[in-house]
């Protein structure tokens, strides 16, 4: 997501951050398969480390992206209400894949991280072109639609 709001000219407008629902991770740097999968498109995840998501979250971001339904659970489980509006799935923005939910590659192969970046790019592509759209004309309906 960071390489494509670079691409598309958002770097300065946009604010990401990644975070996970559990602390199990913290501090943690990505999966080793993670980081060569990446590294094998461009991609340099060495320096990121993992953090638990808080109830903060919520109020400093637009939108909250789950990568399958039990993270969209466990964000609403922690969520005010005035925001669970901002929590969506990631593949929401790659309808064309054909899933819902970006599979897991823990348990599987090097290809499993594979298609998981192919599974991600193409959904931020989606997010890209959305949240492109929205600073291009603000919509104050931006999570209703």
């Amino acid at each position: 997501m960071r390489h494509q709001v670079e691409q598309a000219g958002l770097a300065g407008r946009v604010t990401l951050d990644s975070a996970g629902t559990g602390g199990w991770h913290i501090g943690d740097a990505p999966d080793a398969r993670a980081q060569q999968a990446a590294a094998g498109r461009g991609y340099d995840l060495s320096q990121l480390r993992g953090r638990q998501l808080g109830v903060v979250d919520f109020d400093r971001f637009d939108l909250l992206v789950a990568m399958d339904d039990a993270n969209v659970a466990a964000l609403k489980q922690i969520c005010p209400p005035q925001h669970r509006d901002k929590i969506r799935l990631l593949m929401e923005f790659a309808p064309e894949a054909g899933v819902t939910e970006v599979a897991d590659p823990y348990f599987g192969g090097a290809d499993g991280f594979e298609r998981v970046l192919d599974q991600c790019e193409a959904a931020c592509r989606g997010l890209v072109s959305v949240v492109s759209s929205r600073l291009a004309e603000p919509d104050p309906n931006f999570l209703s639609n």
